[in-house]
């Protein structure tokens, strides 16, 4: 994905001017995929117990057990939190739960097409 235009990063050492609220990444056709809106202050999330509730789910996918593997590993060296593991329960599907540093729920499912 590319940053749209004019939501780009500064080069490394330049400050960053960018007054937006909003970040759009888009597809190499320019299809808005996922947009990210600055808030000042994000309350953790409590889930799965709803005190305070999740404000975003992306689920990941990945085409095999083994490239999940390499994935667990990766989001736990990046600071995430591994909470449950469904990959044994016989689903079409197999998947992990986790959170990222600041809380936020994600999976990463197994699938025959990965996205």
């Amino acid at each position: 994905m590319d940053y749209r235009p004019g939501d780009e990063l500064p080069a490394a050492g330049e400050p960053d001017e960018r007054a937006q609220d909003w970040l759009v990444l888009r597809t190499a056709e320019g299809t808005p995929q996922l947009a990210f809106q600055y808030v000042e202050q994000l309350a953790r999330p409590t889930w799965p117990t709803g005190e305070v509730p999740q404000q975003l789910h992306l689920d990941l996918s990945v085409s095999s057990v083994e490239e999940l593997e390499l994935q667990h590993e990766r989001v736990l060296a990046l600071g995430g939190r591994y909470l449950s593991d469904n990959t044994h329960a016989g689903d079409d599907e197999p998947f992990r739960v986790y959170t990222d540093p600041a809380g936020h729920p994600f999976c990463i499912f197994v699938t025959q097409r990965a996205v």
